[in-house]
């Protein structure tokens, strides 16, 4: 039966499927509210529910905002709700521009602070809040590994291990392991896997809130890109791979003190379908 605590709600729903990458979104026109907030994170996980019902990696309502273009509300598949979301304000972005919320370049607000995107066609460039709480060389002893592991905050926490064989990486067995870590406690951590692939890096992610491996994570390429530099391997622009073949492009400039700042993030941002929610959706 659908689930009685949503029956009130009025339907059908207009909604979005975007993709950045590989990492995929509903996006929802929210600034005429549909859905209240004490509503919204089990609205998220029963919509992000694949198989069942639209399924997605995460859910953004594109909301009113007071000092940006809009602001958005942005939901994991596990109804958690996250600060930023690299490959989802690339879609958010273009979403913008497609519905008129939004002229190129505009401004949004996230819980991660204010982000800027330009659009051209499907590709978007957005330029992230700055990165924060480096740490390098970290040792950690899991499944009777022992790891040397490297951290960034890049709107939401991250890890980097770097690995000789990125394609045979147990990125869901060690990922989990890592995620939930103490080291990490008590939210724990995203944790990628980075390797060489051509000219640039590669990279699979294990996602917080997903729970799983996903095809791309903007702040995870990102933070990869980061401590690659960071540690000599790489110069910006960074160009990385993700799981499902993407190329994205990530530039910086080394500011005062040797911080780092203009992170952006360069890539597709591709709309699926446009369609309707209906109660049936939420099916429990």
């Amino acid at each position: 039966m659908p689930n009685m605590f949503m029956k009130d709600l009025e339907w059908p729903i207009p909604f979005c499927k975007m993709n950045g990458a590989g990492n995929d979104f509903v996006i929802i026109d929210h600034r005429t509210p549909l859905i209240p907030g004490e509503r919204m994170a089990e609205f998220a996980r029963l919509v992000c529910r694949r198989k069942f019902s639209v399924g997605a990696d995460g859910l953004f309502l594109i909301e009113p905002s007071e000092i940006a273009d809009f602001k958005w509300r942005f939901f994991n598949a596990d109804g958690s709700e996250a600060a930023m979301c690299g490959n989802g304000a690339r879609c958010v972005a273009r979403f913008a521009a497609l519905h008129g919320i939004a002229t190129t370049p505009m401004r949004f607000e996230t819980l991660a602070g204010i982000i800027e995107a330009t659009v051209a066609d499907t590709e978007v460039t957005i330029t992230m809040t700055p990165p924060h709480s480096f740490r390098f060389d970290q040792p950690v002893e899991v499944a009777g590994q022992s790891l040397v592991v490297h951290g960034v905050d890049t709107g939401v926490p991250h890890i980097v291990l770097f690995v000789d064989q990125l394609d045979t990486a147990d990125v869901v067995g060690l990922g989990r392991l890592l995620r939930h870590h103490p080291l990490f406690g008590p939210s724990g951590t995203n944790v990628n896997f980075v390797g060489r692939c051509g000219q640039g890096w590669g990279v699979r992610t294990y996602e917080r809130g997903v729970e799983d491996e996903t095809m791309a994570c903007g702040t995870g390429v990102v933070a990869g890109a980061l401590i690659a530099a960071a540690k000599g391997r790489a110069v910006s622009p960074v160009a990385m791979v993700t799981a499902g073949g993407i190329g994205l492009s990530v530039q910086f400039a080394t500011g005062k003190e040797d911080g780092i700042e203009q992170v952006q993030l360069k890539g597709p941002a591709q709309l699926v379908y446009r369609g309707q929610l209906t109660a049936e959706a939420l099916l429990d």
